[in-house]
This record gives C-alpha cells, structure tokens and sequence, in this order.
C-alpha cells in the first residue's frame, strides 16, 4: 500500500515518523507544512493542494496530521467517487485520535484507521453504519475478496436493507468460506439479492447486486508511443475471443521500460485495474516455461515481457500466451478468487 504523510506542526512531524516506523512494511512517506522544527521530515515543495492532487492520483491512502478541517479542505476538489478516491484518514498531532474520513469500505479507510489505531495506541473514530452496528458490508466484503462491484447505487441498498433487517439474497457460482453473515439469505431467487459470477449480466433477483471475480490478470507489451485506443481495442477483443468479461481484470503489468507508456496507464485507467511495472530481474527470475524472443530480450532484457508480467502481478496459470498484433503483445493468465465471510 502507498501511503502520503502530511504533518503541519513539530508534533505532528513527532507522530508522522511515529507511524511511519510502525507501518515500514508499507511504501509510506513523510512531508510537512511548518515553518517550525520539522524533525527532519521532508517539506512539501510548492502548495499542499498540488500535492494532495498528485497523492489522489498516485496514493492507495492519504494520512493528514492537524486539524480536521485542514484535511477537508485539501481534499475538497479532488473527490470523485467512492471506487476510485484513496483513503483519507485525519489524525491530531498527538495521535490521540485517528479518523476514517473518506473511503472508509472501498477504499479501506476503516481498516486503515483501525490499524494506525492499534500501531499507535489512538482511539478509532468509524462512522459507517454498517461498521458501528455490526453488520454485513456488501463494499468491504467485495474489496477483502477481490470482487468488483457491479452497482455503486445497488451497495447502497444493500446496506440499507441489511440494517433495516429486510430480506438480500445470496447465491455464489463460486464455494464461499465461513458462516454467512447475518442479514444476508441463501436463496437463488427473490426480490433483492447478491450474486457472485464470472458473468456479470447473471441477475437471478429482481434487483442483484452483481459481484465480479476480479480473477484475470494481464500482461502487456508494445512499442513506443503505440495508440492507446488501438491497445483498448485489441485487449477487449482478446477478451472477447476467450469469453471473458473485462469487468474480470484485476491487474495490470508490464516492464519498468513502460511505466509511462500511456497506452498502458490508460488501458489500465479504462479497466479500473492497478497496474504495476517491474524490473527486468525480476521478471526473469519467475520460473517457469515462458515463450522466448531473442530481440524482445535485446531491448528489454526479458525474454517475454507478457507472459511473465501476467505472472508477476497476480497470475497463477497462463491461459492465452503470447498474442501479439501491430507491435502489441499481450498474454492472459488467472488467479484463484475464493472469497471467505469474515466475522
């Protein structure tokens, strides 16, 4: 997990590097705003608002150390949507108290807050319904599962109807481990419900909040500058060729060499699905059997970027090799999805 630290007094640089080693196994860093003793913590060139705008972009979570109403308004233009804002979780400068402020399901804000909380002795401060009454999460449970949501506004109804105790269906393609939580009713039919499928056009309820198994993942090569509509357009037909849905793709991943081919960033963008980039060593080093091209290894130093990159971010067994079109490659792998009810 990215994580961006922003402190705006000494205090808060003090608990800035507090978590920061308490979180190491994260990609966490530390900036300031002060013109006090900033403890060595890194100060923010140029103005909080541009930097709160590239961390949105580039950040899984955001951690502002002040006052509430600074993070607010910091955060304020940069909002879109529930599925593709980071976390944004607001401490004081003592760390007295932690709060989950945006992002608090998709985003993993909630279970964010709650570990910050743990690591430095704050008290949690959630305010999800679902959370503070104990009940199922449709959002939660999808995100901990890799499971993509087919219906922000059906979510919503989703919690409602769990909190009001009124009926939600549940029925799985797919085996799902634990005890069902409450609120939610085998069934395979009714007025509202939840379904897990590979086929998100499956609408066994009246109503279905459809939940996609994020299972595929692919790797990507291509040329220099190469269309980015011209990749949208030959991924989606790939897909299409094999039957499977884009809703499916979970990830995204190439060579280090491409890490700002827009191409990629934007097939990527489109799918709603990280991506990652990796260095040459460490594709080679996957083992495996993987198809091999003398002059692909020439320019990049991997025998077959695709291939290993669908393995490399997530995939367990190649299910389309190498298929390449107008200095294009791509390759198909899946992953195991099994999801679990949590208590």
């Amino acid at each position: 997990m990215k994580i961006n630290v922003v402190a705006f007094s000494t205090n808060g640089c003090r608990t800035a590097l507090r978590l920061q080693e308490a979180f190491r196994e994260e990609d966490i860093h530390c900036y300031c705003k002060t013109t006090s003793d900033n403890l060595g913590v890194e100060r923010i060139p140029g103005s909080t608002k541009e930097w709160t705008g590239r961390s949105f972009a580039e950040c899984d979570a955001l951690v502002y150390i002040g006052a509430i109403g600074i993070a607010v308004r910091y955060i304020a233009p940069f909002i879109k949507s529930k599925d593709t804002d980071p976390a944004v979780v607001a401490m004081d400068e003592h760390g007295a108290f932690t709060v989950a402020l945006l992002s608090g399901h998709i985003g993993g804000c909630n279970e964010l807050t709650q570990r910050i909380a743990d690591a430095l002795g704050s008290t949690p401060v959630i305010t999800t319904a679902t959370d503070i009454n104990g009940k199922f999460s449709v959002d939660v449970f999808a995100t901990r599962n890799l499971l993509r949501i087919g219906s922000l506004r059906i979510a919503k109804d989703v919690s409602a109807r769990v909190l009001d105790g009124r009926f939600v269906g549940f029925c799985s393609e797919m085996p799902v481990e634990g005890k069902m939580s409450d609120g939610l009713t085998p069934a395979d039919s009714g007025e509202f419900g939840v379904c897990i499928s590979t086929d998100p056009d499956r609408k066994p309820f009246d109503v279905t909040m459809s939940l996609t198994p994020m299972d595929v993942t692919l790797g990507i090569g291509c040329r220099r500058d190469t269309d980015p509509l011209a990749m949208r357009n030959f991924v989606h037909e790939t897909l299409d060729g094999l039957g499977i849905s884009p809703k499916r793709v979970g990830a995204v991943a190439s060579v280090d060499l491409k890490k700002d081919e827009q191409a990629i960033l934007e097939l990527a963008r489109h799918l709603r699905a990280p991506v990652s980039f990796y260095t040459s060593e460490q594709l080679m080093a996957i083992p495996g059997t993987f198809s091999r091209s003398e002059f692909v290894k020439s320019v990049t130093a991997v025998d077959c970027v695709c291939e290993r990159s669908a393995i490399a971010c997530g995939g367990e067994e190649i299910i389309l090799r190498k298929t390449a079109r107008d200095g294009m490659t791509i390759s198909v792998a899946k992953r195991k999805v099994s999801p679990r009810f949590l208590r």
